[in-house]
């Protein structure tokens, strides 16, 4: 058993990183660790190592509040990513704070010694147990051991590479081979005009069609504003711009949805010419936001397709043999590298089994107070990104809206807090997203309430107002 922590820090990642510094610059006072699961810092941006791996958010809104994006690129790619989250747990001295190789299997809550006692499996099989007043999950929201993974019938029987992007093997060529990348989302339509500058032929084969848009690799507006205004002036000015951009056009989305359709549509048909056949490759059968919209910087994706390196088809997979995928239309894809890219499997709370009191906890059953804590929860705080916006919008809200609570519980002598919901208040999804990964894991995750604080509002400015400035005392928190 170790000495008493004040915060336990879940995950080395993006959001774990970030709260860490948050919590060193704001609560000098406190005692805190992180415990993660791997032998590295970065999350997913260690995990994830096939080929073109990149954001599909801009990296004015990806970075820190506190450490602001240098690279003129707009859309970064990973390893700068991952270079940019290790840069920044080094500098402040957060990374010399990180017990790696502690994968969190269980944590209980005490109220009447008002903290949790947590176990970690380490990697030689022995357990850890670490007792601390607050726990700080920031270990993501998918699973770091899988990803989802359909079985197609005669999968067995495929004698080319069959690989997960999730898993990408080390050394994998596939320069001159016939590749065939399966799905549609943000990782196939990265991959994909990554694979095709080598490969013979890349066929992106789609169940069902997704929005795909093009951004702009670099950052011109950034670039330009370096030359007349001092760095953070203009950095702000971006930051701000894109922020807002956003959410105009996250909002005309959900009020217009046909109208917004017909834009994004046009842009792909703009973008392929009038010969491609976008109504069947490129126009969705839900509305814009409903799931994620794809985006491809600079168009990579559609001048691959112009140029003739890449095909798209859009069909039900019937079954593989030997070297081939048969779909059920009766089309054949012959392939010597296929990649399935069809998706992440969710998690809730780091697949840490937690106990209330000896009680376990069902997040299922519980409601998200302001998207970072949860209904009967005491002392615990979750980081949680936006779905529309970039991740560590959020996370940077949600830290510092921890280093406030603290300090305001600390002047009042409270030991714990949690959010406590009316039974009978009406209830919703917490993800308002109909894309495949969030609806296998619905039963699993935590419900969100009609309005506030139980409402995920997936709005910046919103939440700036919620958490930034918004008092405790709001007859939801109860204080102990």
């Amino acid at each position: 058993m170790n000495d008493m922590l004040d915060v336990l820090i879940i995950g080395a990642g993006l959001s774990g990183i970030g709260a860490a510094r948050h919590l060193q610059k704001q609560c000098p006072d406190k005692r805190w660790r992180i415990w993660e699961a791997r032998s590295a810092i970065g999350g997913t941006w260690d995990i994830f190592r096939y080929p073109g791996v990149r954001s599909d958010s801009d990296m004015h809104t990806l970075g820190y509040v506190f450490k602001p994006w240098r690279g003129t690129q707009a859309m970064a790619d990973g390893p700068s990513i991952l270079s940019y989250i290790r840069e920044a747990a080094t500098d402040t001295g957060v990374s010399q704070q990180i017990d790696f190789q502690h994968r969190v299997v269980r944590a209980d809550w005490s109220s009447e010694h008002a903290c949790w006692r947590v176990t970690a499996q380490l990697a030689d099989g022995s357990t850890r147990v670490q007792e601390t007043r607050f726990l700080y999950m920031c270990g993501g929201y998918y699973s770091y051991a899988q990803g989802h993974q359909p079985q197609f019938e005669g999968q067995g029987d495929f004698k080319g590479s069959l690989v997960y992007p999730q898993f990408w093997p080390e050394g994998l060529t596939y320069a001159g081979k016939r590749v065939v990348v399966i799905g549609s989302g943000a990782t196939a339509v990265t991959i994909v005009p990554a694979m095709a500058k080598d490969a013979a032929h890349v066929t992106m084969l789609q169940r069902s069609p997704s929005y795909v848009v093009t951004r702009p690799a670099e950052e011109k507006l950034g670039v330009w504003l370096d030359r007349f205004l001092p760095f953070y002036l203009g950095y702000r000015f971006v930051r701000w711009r894109n922020i807002l951009q956003g959410i105009f056009y996250f909002q005309l989305a959900r009020r217009k949805p046909q109208f917004f359709k017909n834009y994004l549509i046009h842009m792909v048909k703009k973008a392929l010419g009038r010969e491609f056949d976008v109504k069947t490759h490129f126009t969705p059968r839900y509305a814009p936001w409903d799931q994620r919209v794809c985006a491809v910087p600079d168009g990579d994706l559609f001048k691959h397709i112009r140029q003739g390196k890449v095909s798209v088809v859009t069909g039900l997979i019937d079954r593989f043999d030997t070297d081939s995928i048969y779909l059920q239309d009766g089309r054949s894809l012959t392939a010597d590298i296929v990649v399935v890219a069809t998706g992440l499997q969710l998690n809730v709370l780091a697949d840490v089994a937690i106990h209330v009191d000896g009680n376990p906890f069902v997040a299922g059953d519980a409601l998200a107070y302001k998207g970072m804590m949860l209904s009967g929860l005491p002392n615990l705080f979750v980081a949680f990104g936006y779905t529309n916006a970039s991740w560590t919008l959020k996370a940077d809200l949600t830290a510092s809206y921890v280093c406030r609570l603290f300090k305001y519980m600390d002047k009042r002598g409270y030991r714990f807090v949690h959010p406590q919901h009316d039974p009978v208040q009406s209830t919703q999804p917490f993800l308002d997203f109909t894309s495949g990964y969030v609806q296998r894991a619905s039963a699993l995750l935590p419900k969100q309430g009609a309005a506030s604080p139980w409402r995920v509002h997936q709005n910046y400015v919103m939440d700036v107002l919620a958490l930034r400035f918004a008092g405790f005392e709001d007859g939801v928190l109860r204080f102990h």
